[in-house]
C-alpha cells in the first residue's frame, strides 16, 4: 500500500509560480509512474502531467506544456510539480497519484492540496 501526500498549494497571482511535493510512505515510489491531477470548481478531474518510474519519461497535458515540469526524487521518495506562469484557469485541487504504468489506471492517490491563482 503506497500513502501519498501532497503539499505546497496555496493562493498565488497570475504569472507568479508554486511547487507541489508528494510524498510517499508505505513503499517506494521506484517501481511507480506517478501522476499529477487537478480538479477544477465545478469541473471533473484532469490529467495534468505524469512521469515514468525511471524519471525518463514525462507527459503533458496540452493546457500545461510549456509551463510546468513534473520531476522525481527517489533519495526522498517524492514527486514534484513546478509550475510557472500560473493562469486562474489553473485553480483546482490537486492531486499526485501513482500507477504501475504511467498511463495508468492510477490506483493510488493523495488528498489534494488547493491551488489558487488570482487575476
Amino acid at each position: 500500500q503506497v500513502q501519498l501526500v501532497e503539499s505546497g498549494g496555496g493562493l498565488v497571482q497570475a504569472g507568479g509560480s508554486l511547487r507541489l511535493s508528494c510524498a510517499a510512505s508505505g513503499r517506494t515510489l521506484s517501481n511507480y509512474a506517478m501522476g499529477w491531477f487537478r480538479q477544477p470548481p465545478g469541473k471533473e478531474r484532469e490529467f495534468v502531467a505524469a512521469i515514468s518510474w525511471s524519471g525518463g519519461t514525462a507527459k503533458y497535458a496540452d493546457s500545461v506544456q510549456g509551463r510546468f515540469t513534473i520531476s522525481r526524487d527517489s533519495a526522498k521518495n517524492t514527486v514534484y510539480l513546478q509550475m510557472n506562469s500560473l493562469k486562474p484557469e489553473d485553480t483546482a485541487v490537486y492531486y499526485c497519484a501513482a500507477s504501475v504504468r504511467v498511463q495508468g489506471p492510477y490506483n493510488y492517490w493523495g488528498q489534494g492540496t488547493q491551488v489558487t491563482v488570482s487575476s
